[in-house]
């Protein structure tokens, strides 16, 4: 009998007759395989089947909307476990602002229903109408509003999670404030779906802001512009975002920017402001006004038509990028941000060393770059030097005291790299901790290693 009939006499419907495609793999573009696919219907199922796979040590890989970049949710073999159809709201109380949901809700959907109550769930990982929940807690993923607003993690006061060999756990709640024990909640935040697979989760909520207002700042170069962002930090001037992009980011997508790029803006600072109306207006203002010093120009719109189109503009950056040659190896780096300046031009030069385009745009309030190296999708051998520059630019960022991710997390793509920051010790409790959660390292594995496997080598596609 095969794996997917014996889950059928168990599971009925939610195993699917055969494995389509779309369960495969990610954004990263790195495709896998799985010997079948299963869709529970209930946080219950999902312990249940984990008990069954443990059992007969088959591997679950658990898996939310598939918008992950670092190959996390890419099956090798066994059971892929997708959350989509745990999509309930399980409680609301906006007068509280909290809410519970099931791992499968989408972020869209869950933004959408708080907002219909002047409430406001920050986190925006991207890809809201497909990512899900429960994949965001997993990877606690971030997005431009963490800066002000926090990851993914810093919103979630409870959760309930199958852990091996098959149990329903719950840690936190509907509260606030919970020291009792050891931070089990955040031990699975973050874990990539290594530890435990979250069903459900407490998310905290605030108020929605009353106006959002962007503002971009043009510089002529990365040290000029690294400088602007620092006097704003400096100057205790809280935005909602800081993001960053530098000259080659602009040669990509400078021509369609709204009202033109000025003369010689070769780096540009983008911020939001939020908040009451005054107080968002005043934020722009102190914006301009400490980042604006030595600029080429800015652009701070405010009729309701020009903010659109500015946010489209910045939406379609990405595509803008992917197109000047077909395809982008992209990570996202993380480093201290007195060494941002350093960090980019040293990916520009990583890309000279390597015969490849370097661009960098991302994060500039929390330090983490989207280092990117553009290349012909259809061509092993710049694919083949991209991959080295990769190499290097982990090497960068911890030499800078950063971190190998701030936000994509290791997945596949980036296993075994934990080694080039962390020392031996640490390492050791990293691989205990997967130890006492998943003794028989059946869920997830072969993602969120410390180190690599001897011998292995995973190739790395395009992305962005």
């Amino acid at each position: 009998m095969t794996l997917v009939a014996e889950l059928r006499g168990v599971f009925g419907a939610s195993v699917l007759e055969d494995v389509p495609s779309e369960y495969l793999s990610d954004i990263s573009r790195v495709t896998g395989s799985a010997d079948a696919v299963v869709r529970p219907g209930s946080a219950e199922e999902v312990a249940e089947l984990l008990a069954w796979c443990y059992e007969r040590e088959v591997p679950i890989v658990p898996r939310g909307g598939g918008t992950g970049l670092a190959a996390g949710a890419v099956p090798d073999g066994g059971v892929v476990l997708s959350l989509e159809r745990l999509d309930k709201v399980r409680s609301f109380d906006p007068e509280l602002w909290r809410i519970h949901v099931e791992a499968g809700l989408t972020t869209g959907a869950l933004q959408q229903r708080v907002r219909e109550s002047g409430l406001m769930f920050a986190p925006d990982p991207g890809a809201v109408e497909i990512s899900q929940i429960g994949g965001n807690i997993a990877t606690n993923a971030g997005g431009p509003h963490a800066f002000k607003y926090g990851v993914t993690g810093d919103w979630v006061t409870g959760l309930e999670a199958a852990i091996p060999p098959g149990e329903l756990v719950t840690v936190g709640g509907p509260i606030r404030k919970d020291v009792a024990g050891y931070d089990l909640k955040r031990l699975l935040i973050g874990s990539e779906g290594t530890l435990g697979i979250v069903t459900a989760a407490w998310l905290k909520l605030v108020p929605a802001p009353e106006l959002v207002l962007p503002v971009a700042i043009f510089h002529r170069g990365v040290r000029e512009g690294v400088d602007a962002l620092l006097r704003v930090l400096g100057s205790g001037i809280q935005p909602a975002a800081l993001e960053l992009l530098d000259e080659e980011t602009l040669i990509c997508g400078g021509a369609t920017f709204p009202g033109g790029l000025p003369d010689g803006a070769k780096f540009l600072l983008m911020a939001e402001a939020d908040g009451p109306a005054a107080e968002a207006e005043r934020i722009v203002g102190e914006l301009v006004e400490a980042a604006g010093e030595g600029s080429v120009g800015v652009y701070a719109p405010r009729e309701r038509a020009e903010i659109d189109s500015f946010w489209r503009w910045r939406s379609g950056l990405a595509f803008a990028v992917i197109a000047r040659r077909g395809g982008a190896v992209s990570e996202d780096v993380v480093v201290p941000l007195d060494r941002l300046a350093e960090a980019m031009e040293g990916t520009t030069e990583i890309g000279r060393r390597h015969d490849l385009i370097a661009v960098c745009f991302g994060h500039a309030g929390d330090g983490n770059l989207h280092s990117t190296f553009l290349v012909d999708a259809q061509n092993q051998e710049e694919l083949a030097r991209a991959a080295l520059a990769v190499e290097d630019l982990f090497e960068l960022a911890v030499r800078l005291g950063g971190s190998i991710s701030g936000e994509h997390g290791v997945g596949l793509l980036k296993r075994g790299q934990l080694a080039r920051q962390w020392g031996p010790r640490a390492l050791q409790l990293h691989d205990e901790i997967k130890r006492v959660f998943d003794p028989k390292n059946l869920l997830n594995p072969g993602k969120k290693l410390s180190r690599s496997t001897p011998g292995e080598r995973l190739s790395l596609g395009p992305r962005i």
